[in-house]
């Protein structure tokens, strides 16, 4: 519990009852020394009121701060923890977490099989280039060879 220093607030008070004694000399300079001292003990008395307004003001304070710890130091701190809440959230966490995937896989082969398609027409026109080319060199060959025949027939 923390310690509280009264010592600052005696030595303020005790300036103030000085400082209030030494007001009410300077002012009545005729003053005799037995009305001096009937103001400084008047003045004690209100520096000592006021200081116990404020003892009693600071105890009222701690003793609501002791009852405030005591009654939370006092309640019963219970975790309550639901068996079927637990399941239905990570049933539907993972429920999610799949429809995630289905979703990503379903992404990826639509990519896939459009790639497989465009690289299958890629290989249909080279492959159709390439019979071409074939079939025209071919063609070229017979020629030749049947130019060749009629030049030895002759």
């Amino acid at each position: 519990m923390t310690s509280f220093n009264h010592r600052p607030l005696i030595r303020r008070a005790a300036f103030a009852v000085v400082l209030l004694g030494a007001l009410a000399a300077c002012q009545k300079n005729d003053a005799s020394a037995g009305q001096l001292a009937g103001k400084v003990n008047d003045a004690a008395q209100q520096a000592g009121q006021s200081l116990d307004q404020a003892a009693s003001y600071v105890g009222q304070q701690v003793d609501a701060a002791r009852q405030n710890i005591d009654s939370a130091a006092s309640a019963p701190t219970t975790i309550n923890i639901d068996p079927s809440a637990l399941a239905s959230g990570a049933q539907a966490n993972l429920q999610s977490a799949a429809s995630e995937t289905s979703a990503e896989f379903n992404k990826a082969a639509s990519l896939t099989g459009a790639g497989l398609q465009n690289a299958g027409r890629k290989l249909q026109q080279w492959s159709d280039t390439t019979a071409a080319s074939s079939a025209s060199a071919a063609s070229n060959d017979t020629t030749d060879s049947s130019d060749a025949q009629k030049q030895m027939n002759k």
